[in-house]
């Protein structure tokens, strides 16, 4: 099979690996494969080449498409080969940076060092500047993560499930608690040492609707890894079955679900939430219908606010008001107070839905019942 059809192969199976991937379609283009986006830091999208070294793998994750049990062909590029694909796409501008991820093939050591391998070679032997994404496998050595490191502009680990008990559910072959947790806290170490490693930090992804993990469990381990391990980002990927895998006839996680932890997560990661903050119902599931922001609201009593005394950390937590509104609103009154609704419009405040939790000069704007 020549390269470019592995290829195909390999970066099909690389689209269950979310981190930072806004993945429209289920193959990648025939013709050009591994061609997928990631949503910058400005919201743009940014076309990346996305690929496995190898759909090989001795895990036994019950819902993965290339867990160690499922038959079907099995394929693997070497470092040379993906670096050779890679600086094609790139040379061509069909995209601005890589994410490289791998089953195992034989054992860590070894796929960790040849996804390393890639890298060097595109830096050193190649003087390639531009984005890379490394994914760290989980019992990666300490030597080969930050090597990893000093060669990726983000490195990630998936650990899958909130705890250890969801992820005894879904694969024996991880330890969660040595595999996983221990190197995120690696990655952590290693990155406060050498602020030039791994620029953009470390992100990691979990699947949802695989286990019974509740999103109360997943939200309070998410929001204790940002404070341990520095995390700038989680993923959530929806539980897909997959035909040949353990869970071929388990029910298909609603997608809803997962987007309502971005949500929820948002509010952890950038608002500074507490997890208590949120409204779960008695299984620990959010809410499917309402913004976890508006439920937080309801729950809270310092509204209505006053937006020209109000503080930031009561402002960010009006449905409405995001941080950069936030920081206009405390701006923009120190020199003059607001008097109208409208004048928060222009700021970016979605006004329909910050009125029943506002007051201006006193005056309360929209009662609650009118939802």
């Amino acid at each position: 099979m020549n390269t470019m059809k592995k290829m195909q192969v390999l970066s099909d199976s690389a689209q269950y690996d979310l981190c930072d991937y806004v993945n429209h379609h289920k193959t990648s283009e025939a013709n050009l494969p591994g061609i997928y986006h990631a949503t910058g830091a400005n919201g743009c999208k940014i076309p990346l080449f996305k690929v496995l070294m190898t759909n090989k793998c001795v895990n036994d994750c019950k819902y993965c498409i290339n867990q160690s049990k499922r038959n079907f062909t099995r394929l693997e590029l070497n470092p040379e080969e993906l670096a050779t694909v890679f600086l094609n796409y790139y040379n061509n501008s069909y995209v601005n940076g890589l994410f490289l991820s791998s089953g195992i093939a034989k054992d860590i050591d070894n796929t960790m060092e040849n996804i390393v391998e890639v890298a060097r070679i595109l830096r050193k032997d190649y003087g390639y500047n531009d984005y890379i994404h490394l994914k760290v496998i989980p019992g990666a050595s300490y030597d080969s993560i930050k090597r990893a490191m000093s060669l990726a502009d983000r490195v990630s680990l998936n650990i899958e499930a909130a705890n250890s008990d969801g992820l005894s559910e879904i694969s024996s072959t991880k330890d969660y608690c040595k595999d996983i947790i221990r190197r995120l806290k690696w990655i952590s170490s290693i990155g406060k040492r050498n602020p030039n490693f791994a620029r953009s930090g470390q992100t990691t992804q979990l699947i949802i609707g695989a286990n019974n993990d509740s999103d109360f469990e997943v939200l309070e381990q998410i929001k204790s890894l940002y404070k341990k391990v520095n995390l700038k980002r989680s993923y959530f990927s929806s539980f897909s079955p997959v035909e040949g895998t353990e869970f071929e006839n388990k029910e298909e996680s609603n997608k809803k679900r997962a987007s309502q932890l971005y949500h929820a997560d948002a509010l952890l990661n950038s608002y500074n939430f507490d997890v208590n903050e949120l409204v779960f119902n008695d299984e620990g599931l959010l809410s499917l219908k309402e913004d976890p922001k508006y439920l937080a609201a309801l729950e809270k009593d310092i509204f209505p606010l006053e937006i020209n005394t109000a503080n930031y950390h009561d402002l960010i937590r009006v449905p409405g008001i995001g941080t950069i509104s936030a920081k206009k609103i405390i701006a923009i009154r120190k020199k003059k107070q607001f008097q109208k609704v409208g004048d928060l419009k222009t700021l970016g405040v979605v006004v329909k839905r910050a009125e029943p939790f506002i007051k201006l000069e006193g005056s309360y704007q929209t009662a609650l019942d009118v939802y």
